[in-house]
């Protein structure tokens, strides 16, 4: 698997990946009626972030997106989120994209990474996140409204980055 900056003739296989998780509306505090151009206005990080594609020869099996949490006196902070698409889950696409974003942030002198809204019903997330360092620095009661499970917290998730 390589994972690489994203480029626009990846974005009809991005948008394949982006419209089904959308749309769900079980992991992303995104509008699920969303329209494609919305999705890539959204997707699509600007300098000094990155969006990235993670790969197999020419398919592109997941993606993530990376930059600064908050402007200002909150730029020291990174963050970024992640969709993996459906048939490459459980292959380790989402630990090398959580990886490689750590990494970023890293290299970039970024004191830590910061999940504002991590949907405590989206389990295999919160346990790859915990394995990576994160922690659940607190939890939004019942502020996702998940289609099935109902109101569910939010996380918000922390990894310290300083050597």
């Amino acid at each position: 698997m390589q994972i690489r900056q994203f480029t626009e003739s990846d974005w009809p296989q991005v948008w394949e990946i982006v419209r089904p998780v959308v749309r769900a509306a079980d992991t992303f505090t995104y509008d699920p009626a969303m329209t494609e151009r919305e999705a890539r206005a959204t997707w699509l990080e600007a300098p000094p972030g990155e969006t990235v594609v993670a790969l197999d020869g020419d398919e592109i099996l997941g993606t993530a997106k990376v930059g600064t949490n908050r402007p200002g006196p909150g730029s020291h902070v990174a963050t970024a989120s992640f969709m993996v698409a459906p048939i490459s889950r459980g292959r380790g696409v989402g630990t090398a994209l959580v990886r490689f974003a750590l990494e970023w942030a890293r290299r970039r002198g970024y004191a830590g990474m910061q999940f504002n809204a991590v949907a405590e019903s989206n389990k295999s997330a919160v346990e790859l996140y915990l394995r990576e360092g994160f922690e659940i620095v607190g939890t939004v009661p019942g502020a996702f409204a998940h289609p099935s499970h109902g109101r569910v917290g939010l996380h918000i998730m922390y990894a310290h980055l300083a050597p």
